[in-house]
């Protein structure tokens, strides 16, 4: 079988890309390499699979370079990861973020219906496509906030509130493609996701907490390190998943396709694997024996206290769960960080 990989040089796509070429698919990624490390990543791809895979340079939104993708590769698979990703730039850049995400999905589809409506399409989304869940009532402990009566996590049957450009975005495009299996029946799978992190993740402030937090974790070793700011006061909550139980869901999904077309899931580490920032702190100085000092500003706009994924779906659909621990997780992130690539 072959696989297309939009966005195939980001975090996700080069993890499943690594993946998949080790398992001896056939996969061609589709990216335009605009995003920071995603060079970084294409040599180290190369590095390790030579020429047993094809990149083809592109945009999302260049619908006739994505036709003609679909049209000559006729991929088994698509997993549609491109997009822009980070909250802030869509604030400062609704357009663009609008562009890429939701047309680009658009595009993709329109694609695959009219040239080669037999492949499966695995779409990225995100837990911002239920809003701020402002409405919820949470709980305040010395470390972090607790979502009252959802004590295992959220789970798929939240009310859909895009909030920020790029929640809306992301909205619009898991509308499509759950659609798209309703209207035209193209066999679409759409995972809402929580934080992911790993290897290959090259985090800025504005995307990829989990890993920026390493770097600056690293950073405080030396004293003379000015403190960090952080948004609100640190003791928001988000589920960790770590990029091999990431890559798991993709493929293990594919598999059980006949029973998970047109479904969404909401993918994450779930409750055990879930911490506050100021929970992260702690790990993170356990790992480097060095005190992470920080500031507190604003909270983000429309920012969530509180979101873990409950993966029950997933698990009940494609017997999916995820294997490794935050601690095992977050010891791989600090020795990748400290490696530099």
């Amino acid at each position: 079988m072959s696989w297309l990989i939009t966005g195939g040089c980001g975090f996700v796509g080069t993890n499943l890309a690594d993946e998949l070429l080790s398992r001896g698919e056939a996969v061609v990624i589709f990216d335009n390499l605009s995003r920071f490390g995603s060079e970084i990543n294409l040599n180290w791809l190369r590095s390790r699979h030579g020429s047993d895979w094809q990149l083809i340079q592109g945009d999302v939104r260049d619908a006739p370079a994505l036709t003609k993708t679909v049209a000559e590769v006729r991929p088994s698979a698509v997993a549609h990861l491109a997009g822009q990703v980070a909250a802030t730039t869509s604030l400062a850049n609704p357009r663009m973020d609008f562009e890429i995400n939701a047309l680009g999905a658009l595009n993709i589809l329109e694609a695959v219906r009219l040239n080669h409506p037999e492949a499966v399409i695995l779409f990225s989304s995100t837990n911002k496509v239920y809003g701020s869940l402002e409405s919820f009532e949470y709980r305040e402990t010395p470390t972090r906030y607790e979502a009252v009566a959802h004590e295992t996590g959220f789970d798929e049957s939240l009310q859909l509130d895009g909030s920020t450009p790029y929640g809306c975005s992301k909205l619009a495009a898991d509308t499509y493609f759950r659609d798209y299996k309703r209207v035209y029946g193209i066999r679409t799978m759409v995972f809402r996701h929580s934080s992911m992190y790993g290897g290959r993740q090259f985090a800025t402030f504005d995307q990829g907490w989990i890993g920026w937090f390493c770097q600056k974790a690293l950073e405080m070793q030396d004293p003379n390190t000015p403190p960090i700011s952080i948004s609100g006061d640190g003791k928001q909550v988000r589920d960790l998943l770590f990029a091999s139980d990431l890559v798991n869901c993709y493929i293990s999904a594919y598999k059980h396709v006949d029973s998970c077309a047109g479904e969404a899931f909401n993918i994450g580490g779930g409750i055990e694997n879930s911490l506050s920032l100021r929970e992260l702190f702690k790990e993170l100085e356990l790992l480097t024996n060095a005190e992470i000092r920080f500031t507190q500003g604003d909270w983000r706009v429309a920012d969530q206290k509180v979101f873990v994924a409950d993966f029950r779906k997933a698990s009940l659909y494609f017997d999916w769960r995820p294997m490794t621990s935050y601690k095992t997780g977050l010891a791989k992130m600090m020795e990748w960080s400290r490696r530099g690539a």
